[in-house]
């Protein structure tokens, strides 16, 4: 099972969009093994966006995901990060697609209520700098045989 992290931004949680959100991912199947609600401080912010230091948009990122609080969740599920990412839709608001978060939330870029990782690398850097060990709780589901097709009991 893949780990991927997603960060439900201010916006969305100004919005009350949390249960939504949240809601979105549980329906497509992942599970939840994580999750607070922090303001995110600015050093903890340039660490997580550090790959986008020293272009045009990282201080306004920066002060806009320090400006309230925040969601934070660990994802786990088969193909974690690619099903989070789709959910999301394209990073601007307007040109994602309808029946994605962005899409049916989001209209411009800037505020585009949601966060997630883009590969295992990045999945990993981020849940660390997020959460402790003891602080993710994984279990043993009885419906994932039903969601991610690999029960053997019933594909042989």
């Amino acid at each position: 099972m893949q780990r991927t992290l997603a960060i439900i931004k201010p916006d969305a949680v100004q919005r009350r969009l949390i249960g939504k959100i949240i809601n979105r991912f549980e329906e497509k199947g992942l599970e939840i093994i994580g999750l607070k609600k922090t303001v995110i401080s600015e050093d903890l912010a340039k660490k997580n966006y550090s790959v986008h230091e020293g272009k045009d948009f990282f201080e306004k990122l920066i002060k806009f995901m320090t400006s309230g609080p925040v969601v934070i969740l660990v994802l786990r599920g088969k193909n974690a990060i690619e099903v989070t990412r789709r959910l999301m839709g394209s990073t601007s608001g307007h040109e994602a697609d309808p029946g994605t978060i962005r899409g049916d939330y989001a209209i411009c870029g800037r505020f585009n209520l949601i966060h997630g990782s883009d590969s295992v690398e990045s999945a990993e850097r981020e849940i660390s700098l997020f959460f402790d060990d003891s602080s993710i709780v994984e279990s043993e589901k009885s419906d994932l045989k039903w969601i991610d097709g690999m029960s053997d009991d019933l594909t042989g």
